[in-house]
């Protein structure tokens, strides 16, 4: 009471209060919705009730006031200072930082290095192995709006506005540094975030040096249900934690986030808080000292005051606080000097785990026309009551524009204004307001600002990526350097300055991130066209504004507002065929275009710059009116239709009787590709389109289409009209709807669509899935399977499986089908004026005289000189391309005269190779012929072997033997296709020589002697005489390869050889062996020798083995055995060894089976024996053993047992089982039992009177000594470390042993490539790639690249592609390019090189190295010039910081292996640009050294010693050039070296005496 009494006086002496009443004190009221002028009228009234008394005490009395005034004040952003502890509100998430919210209207920001140590870790492992971890989550997903935090103010800077920035950090460790672990009770309520995810809970990083929070599962479980939506806790999420427990003094704390629990938290005395570490968002219970009209002082934890201003009173209880009052409050901040403690007495922070609430979006930037002022505070602001009865506040700074502007008197309680609400304070439940002329402001945020929308603004910064402008003052907006006007300026500088104000037009906006993206092109900006901001506004007909992004060969990229952006199909660039778009457009140019189709749920967009077929004015409107459907058109009715002007480039409107028609894809005009282009190249207004089906009716536009195989089909009923009538095995024409890397999708006609699985596609391997089918392609699809739940159909487009028995029959069909279409482009071009005059005339076939080709191609045989004229015949005219092919060649220019028969068989000669046919000529008569490329509509991909070439000879059936309108015959290529070749076309050479194979008289066996032409990994090719060629294979040239070699390695081109014929083909390519003559090899063990001159072998074990012959091994692998029967006409019981000095013959028993074909091997028939008589000498039967005896065994042929005694052959019979540990040797054959052997002949009888020999005890000893021994020395051999593996199984033991050694798998792989076992390397390699651990990287990239050089070297281009692809997927990608590179450069596969280096280059640009190689590639190539490009391209291509390292390196290649005279120039300019990079003047001068003049090197190193450098690099570069004299120079010149840096030492110290 006497505190009270001394701060409010009264002014008199105090009334004593009468017995049994208590005394009343006047309370005073809190005067939150009243104005401090009702106090000023009380003042007046007591000074006139007693004026002496008031003039005594008025100075203590403003005192008074002005000390409680300053106790209330709200809090500003000067007040705030590092260290202060604040309760915030998370406002807004972004990527790297948190808008915070803090009490009084003021904001703070947490950037994402502040979370808490954990996360932080995390960001910094994320960036070292740039890869996005699965544990980082975003902070808008950790920290929504609305979210209470406790954070700390880490520092107050200034943003480049000169507005005051506050940087807060809610990492526990700065919040909760003021505790310790003796601080720490049970029940205190701290901030706290997840650090770690364990498997019984959490631990939490709660900030105390030396304590170890954790979270069990169980404590959790009901706030992740509640409040987290099920999801477990994630690293970096903010939790309010209760401790429950502490143990071992605060090392070990038991934590809880039950909401219930948390809710109920109040900070108590108990807990020992003290001043020095009170936190922010504590409940605790307070007693109120003063109530003043700026707020309430309170008293808390027995000894703590702290202060609630006007903003944080109760609204329910504004007016009723009282003196001694108890009641509940939040702490929301403590300054970490004064001590001073702010609290709060609103219900939503009385519960801690409360999240706040948000205003409307909607509602700011809203104007309200009539606030009602509710009260007025002079030092801080003005409370309005808004027109839905909400609160909100205005500060002093936004009542008026200026402060001379400023009047207090225009707000008294209950006056009304016009305001806006600007933002929305979630700390204090209000809505900020401003009464500034922003109230007239267009837009207040970015979210007020769409896409299109035309600003203004000044230019705040030229940069040289665009321009920064100023929209508001919190408003900024880029214009990219594309956007600074309609064309690319090269000086913005000059037409913009800072300051200047600019009217743009937003292409994009992004609040989200505060991006706003404009543009300064003055056709955008002016254009009174609609602004195309999505996929769903862009309806077919709209015509509009755009900018071209990208110009390719394939169209034009255009972009429009809102990251809208569409394709510009090449053929809808202009009227006209436009060759390379990217030559005519250039990015950022402004473009008028039409809307021809969208899909917006795909995003995809297709324009037109074609706007000619209903010309629009930007005031007529935007969009191409649709006509009304008078009549109904069903799906598969054929129609005969008008093609309107530009008809496939028109909108969407397709006119047929009043009808709005889709106009017919350029692909659905024909089922043959090379005539949709013809006839979308010719086709213009007035033509007539006859059997034109409208194909589908969709979203009220027809689709039509003109494919005779879609036609026919529908009116031949060969089609479904819904999912139901599909039935598998069915067979559809339908065509490619969409192809994808997984397969292509077909439809068919009435909408129904299927896909066919990649391995559908086709009998041949599928590598990528658009070389086989384009987009609209007509195809024949086999239905395989179908899901009726999920209405999917799997189709197969396999030839084998669509195509029909009769190929001959097919492929005439196609090929009449696009010779009839080509005659209709014909006649359609008759009618034009620009081509068809020339070109009515040439025909295929026709002799036009003196005619002028356009294109000259085929074998010139003549020499021909400019403007002479010549007699030619027409092969080809592609009027697509306005191109003639002809031909030169007399025997088709003279054609014979022969009459021909249909269906008869004759060889031609390819002339000509067109897209979808070829043109060839008869051999026997000069008459040309049109074959087809394709039997089939499927029948769209073929292998470079495959394809047919100029040249070649085949065999072709005719189907036709007039030309009639074509001007050629019609024919089919024949069943039989023999192996192409190209032909060498020479004067002297006739048809008939072409077919005939060069004569000679070698015969198989002989020697010859050649010259080595060609040497490769697989064979060799030997020239024998100018006109025949032989080839070895590898396997014939050396019986054993040296490790590490190739068997061709020693041969060169040019070495003479001798070898012999083993084999040859009909044509003048023969096979021949290396010549080795017959002798024995002592080491190898075996006899070489001449088995017939067919055959040569070798026989590898002597002397003959007994009881089972002899093995000889032929060429090429192969092996064959001489049963010991087979060794000699007559039988003996012991057979000689055979003689070394002796040749040997072998005749060819049973050959090998095809493993390939077994359905090739002929059925064996047995003749039927039933009589001694019927078995003839040398015949051959089969029957089963009878018995077996010691001279040999018998065989029973037939039923009246007639026996013949055949070789001995000794069987083995194991009657008690075998141990694994006994050798070969061990095993014995037992004694037979006598009376279990029939007695049915008189020999048998005698060969059981032949007992064996039993061995002795000492005998069996000995014997199992020697085995002993003999594996001793086996088990020695293969554990010496020195040894060699000699077999397959030793390397299997080796790899066994150490599975991740790539060297010994490389080592296994070339063991077997020696043998030419190239499928069992491959196999090896396999396991390689399962084997090695997928953590030996560089293990398994060795592999890669060993199986990448063994497809190279012994593959196909296919298998090695797809080896390479599937190295790509399992490696880093750059390294098996580069490895692949260089497998190219060695093996002289220059063309694929530079293939493989330029794609390369569009998929690493950014890496230095492969420009590097490249370059080197090309230097080695001797393509000097290709360099000087290529580094031109590198510079655009890569950053600017690594120009100079790349113009060095490349300057160093050019001294190595080009002209180093440019290399020179290289470094001069260089340098002359960075005079100070001394690394390039070491390079430079190591490079002279080396390649240049010692003048040139000496003028160097004078220009650097008097460069203006470091001391410490003058001193390296003094000290080089001495040792360079040292080296090269005399005294004199080393003298002057040493002059030189007396000179600069000298200079340098007066300098700094100076």
């Amino acid at each position: 009471m006497a505190s009270i009494e001394e701060n409010f006086p009264r002014g008199g002496t105090q009334k004593k209060p009468s017995e049994g009443k208590a005394p009343r004190r006047p309370i005073e009221q809190d005067n939150l919705f009243d104005t401090q002028y009702e106090e000023g009228s009380q003042k007046r009234k007591r000074i006139q009730e007693d004026p002496g008394k008031g003039k005594k005490l008025k100075k203590e009395k403003k005192e008074a006031i002005k000390a409680n005034a300053k106790d209330f004040e709200l809090l500003t952003v000067e007040a705030l200072s590092e260290g202060m502890l604040l309760l915030g509100c998370v406002k807004e998430s972004n990527d790297f930082e948190l808008v915070v919210s803090l009490p009084n209207g003021l904001t703070g920001f947490v950037q994402v290095t502040h979370i808490c140590d954990a996360y932080s870790k995390m960001l910094n492992e994320q960036v070292a192995t740039e890869e996005l971890l699965e544990d980082l989550n975003s902070l808008s997903d950790l920290y929504p709006p609305g979210m209470l935090v406790r954070c700390t103010v880490t520092s107050m800077g200034k943003t480049m506005d000169g507005h005051q920035s506050v940087k807060l950090s809610i990492n526990p460790k700065d919040v909760n540094k003021a505790l310790n672990t003796t601080a720490l009770r049970s029940g205190m309520l701290l901030s706290g975030l997840v650090s770690s995810v364990e498997d019984h809970g959490y631990l939490i990083d709660i900030g105390v040096s030396g304590a170890k929070a954790f979270l069990p599962r169980q404590k959790s479980q009901s706030y992740i249900k509640s409040a987290n939506k099920g999801a477990e806790l994630k690293i970096g999420q903010y939790l309010n934690c209760l401790i429950e427990e502490v143990k071992n003094n605060g090392k070990i704390v038991r934590l809880s986030i039950t909401r219930s629990e948390v809710a109920a938290a109040i900070a108590t005395e108990e807990q020992n808080w003290a001043l020095s570490n009170l936190l922010p968002g504590l409940v605790v219970k307070a007693q109120v000292q003063k109530v003043t009209p700026n707020g309430i002082s309170l008293s808390f934890l027995s000894s703590f005051t702290g202060v609630v201003d006007f903003m944080h009173l109760d609204p329910k209880k504004a007016g009723s606080y009282s003196e001694s009052q108890t009641v509940k409050a939040c702490i929301l901040s403590v300054h970490p000097t004064s001590k001073a403690v702010r609290l709060t007495l609103r219900q939503v922070f009385l519960q801690p785990g409360t999240g706040l609430g948000q205003l409307a979006s909607s509602r700011i930037g809203m104007v309200v026309e009539e606030s009602v002022v509710k009260s007025f505070h002079a030092n801080t602001g003005v409370i309005f009551e808004l027109d839905d009865g909400t609160l909100a506040f205005a500060f002093l700074k936004h009542l008026s524009d200026t402060k001379k502007s400023f009047r207090p008197g225009a707000f008294k309680v209950g006056s009304k204004h016009r305001c806006r609400i600007i933002d929305y304070s979630h700390m204090d439940e209000l809505a900020l307001l401003s009464l500034k002329r922003i109230i007239a402001a267009p837009f207040l945020r970015y979210q007020d600002i769409c896409p299109g929308r035309v600003v203004e603004g000044k230019v705040l910064a030229l940069k040289p990526f665009g321009m920064q402008v100023k929209v508001t003052d919190h408003i900024r907006g880029l214009v990219p350097y594309l956007h600074l006007a309609d064309v690319l300026l090269k000086q913005p500088e000059k037409k913009y300055s800072v300051g200047g104000e600019v009217k743009c037009r937003v292409l994009m906006s992004n609040p989200e991130e505060k991006k706003l993206i404009l543009t300064l092109k003055k056709t955008l900006v002016m254009s009174k066209f609609p602004v195309l901001t999505s996929y769903e506004a862009a309806k077919p007909g709209l015509i509009t504004h755009g900018f071209i992004v990208c110009a390719r060969e394939f169209g034009c990229i255009v972009k429009f507002y809102n990251d809208v952006k569409g394709l510009v199909p090449k053929n809808e660039l202009s009227s006209e065929p436009i060759p390379s778009p990217e030559k005519v457009f250039y990015k950022g140019q402004v473009v008028k275009v039409l809307v021809l189709k969208c899909e917006p749920e795909q995003e995809k967009l297709l324009l037109s710059f074609n706007l000619m077929s209903r010309p629009v004015s930007e005031a007529e409107g935007e969009q191409i009116p649709k006509k009304n459907r008078q009549v109904a058109y069903e799906t598969g009715q054929v129609l005969i239709v008008n093609a309107p002007a530009l008809l496939f480039l028109s909108p969407s409107c397709f006119h047929l009787i009043g009808q709005c028609f889709r106009p017919p894809s350029t692909m659905h005009l024909s089922d043959h590709v090379v005539n949709c282009k013809l006839l979308h190249h010719w086709l213009e207004e007035g033509d007539i389109l006859r059997r034109v089906m409208c194909l589908s009716d969709k979203g009220g536009h027809i689709t039509l289409c003109r494919k005779p195989a879609m036609i026919s089909a529908v009116q031949e009923e060969q089609v479904v009209r819904s999912f139901s009538e599909i039935q598998p095995g069915m067979q559809l024409a339908g065509y490619v709807r969409n192809i994808m890397s997984y397969g292509v999708f077909v439809e068919f006609p009435f909408g129904l669509a299927g896909l066919a699985p990649k391995a559908d596609m086709s009998d041949k391997f599928v590598t990528d899935t658009k070389d086989h089918f384009v987009v609209g392609q007509t195809v024949v699809a086999n239905v395989t399977s179908m899901d009726e739940e999920k209405q999917r159909i799997l189709l197969c487009l396999k030839l084998s499986e669509v195509s029909s028995e009769d190929h001959a029959a097919e492929s005439f069909s196609f090929l009449s089908q696009c010779f009839e279409e080509m005659k209709e482009v014909r006649d359609i071009m008759r009618r034009r004026s620009k081509f068809g005059n020339r070109a009515r005339e040439i025909m295929t076939g026709r002799n036009p005289l003196g005619l002028s080709a356009v294109n000259l191609l085929v074998f010139i045989d003549k020499s021909l000189v400019a403007g002479q004229k010549a007699r030619v015949l027409v092969l080809h005219v592609d009027a697509l391309k306005s191109t003639v092919h002809v031909s030169l060649r007399e025997e088709l220019l003279n054609p014979k005269a022969k009459r021909l028969m249909e269906n008869s068989q004759h060889p031609a000669v390819v002339q000509h190779v067109a897209e979808e046919f070829a043109i060839a000529s008869l051999v026997e008569t000069g008459q040309l012929t049109a074959i087809p490329v394709a039997s089939h509509f499927n029948d769209t991909f073929r292998f470079d072997s495959e394809k047919l070439k100029v040249g070649q000879t085949l065999s072709v059936t005719l189907k036709t033997v007039l030309t009639g309108d074509h001007g050629v015959l019609l024919a089919v290529q024949g069943p039989a296709k023999k192996r192409a070749f190209i032909r060498s076309w020479k004067e002297s050479e006739t048809g008939e020589e072409g077919l005939t194979a060069v004569k000679h008289s070698l015969c198989l066996g002989d020697v010859v002697k050649g010259t080595v032409k060609s040497v490769r990994p697989t064979y060799v090719t030997v020239a024998i005489d100018d006109k025949l060629m032989g080839s070895i294979h590898t396997s014939q040239i050396l019986d054993e390869v040296p490790i590490g070699s190739f068997p061709t390695s020693r041969l060169k081109a040019g070495q003479k050889v001798t070898a012999r014929v083993i084999g040859g083909r009909d044509s003048n390519i023969l096979f021949v062996a290396w010549l080795v003559p017959s002798q024995y090899n002592a080491i190898k063990m075996w006899l070489e020798v001449d088995i017939t001159p067919e055959v040569r072998g070798r026989v590898p074990q002597l002397p003959v083995t007994p009881h089972v012959g002899l093995t000889v091994a032929l060429p090429f692998g192969k092996t064959g055995k001489a049963s010991i029967f087979h060794l000699s006409d007559s039988y003996a019981e012991t057979q000689q060894s055979t003689d070394y000095s002796v040749a040997v013959r072998i005749f060819l028993l049973l050959p090998l089976s095809s493993r390939t074909n077994p359905k090739s091997k002929n059925k064996v028939e047995d003749p039927e024996v039933q009589r001694i008589e019927d078995v003839r000498e040398g015949q051959l039967v089969r029957g089963y053993v009878r018995s077996v005896k010691q001279s040999g065994w018998y065989r029973l042929l037939c039923s009246f047992k007639q026996e013949t005694k055949c070789a001995e052959v000794p069987r083995l019979q194991i009657s008690s089982g075998f141990t694994w540990d006994e050798g070969l040797n061990a095993l014995e054959v037992p004694i037979l039992n006598p009376k279990e052997e029939s007695s049915d002949s008189e020999e048998e009888d005698n060969a059981q009177s032949t007992v064996q020999k039993k061995q002795t005890k000492k005998e069996k000893e000995q014997e199992k000594q020697r085995v002993e021994k003999e594996l001793s020395k086996v088990e020695a051999a293969l554990m010496d470390p020195n040894r060699q593996p000699q077999t397959a199984d030793d390397f299997d033991r080796l790899v066994l042993s150490n599975p991740s050694s790539s060297i010994l798998w490389l080592q296994y792989m070339a063991f077997h490539l020696q043998a030419t076992e190239m499928e069992k390397a491959r196999m090896v390699a396999e396991r390689a790639l399962k084997t090695i651990s997928f953590r030996e990287e560089q293990e398994k990239l060795n592999v890669w690249v060993a199986l990448l050089n063994l497809e190279n070297m012994y593959g196909t281009e296919e298998t090695l592609m797809k080896v390479f692809e599937r190295a790509v997927q399992y490696n880093e990608p750059l390294k098996v390019f580069q490895h692949l590179a260089d497998i190219y450069t060695s093996s002289e596969k220059y063309q694929q090189a530079d293939d493989l280096y330029n794609t390369m280059l569009k998929r690493f640009r950014q890496e230095k190295s492969v420009w590097l190689k490249y370059a080197t590639f090309l230097l080695k190539q001797g393509r000097v010039q290709a360099t000087h490009r290529l580094l031109e391209r590198a510079l655009k291509g890569l950053p600017d910081k690594e120009h100079v390292d790349v113009i060095s390196k490349f300057a160093q290649l050019e001294f190595h292996f080009g002209d180093p005279k440019h290399a020179k120039a290289i470094f001069e300019s260089t340098l002359s640009s960075y005079p100070k990079r001394t690394d390039i003047w070491s390079i430079y001068i190591d490079m002279m050294i080396k390649h240049g003049s010692q003048k040139e090197v000496r003028d160097i190193f004078e220009r650097v010693i008097h460069l203006s450098l470091a001391a410490k690099r003058m001193k390296f570069f003094f000290k080089r050039y001495l040792d360079y004299e040292k080296k090269y120079g005399t005294s004199e010149t080393i003298q002057a070296v040493k002059v030189a840096a007396l000179e600069y030492v000298e200079s340098k110290s007066s300098l700094a005496e100076s």
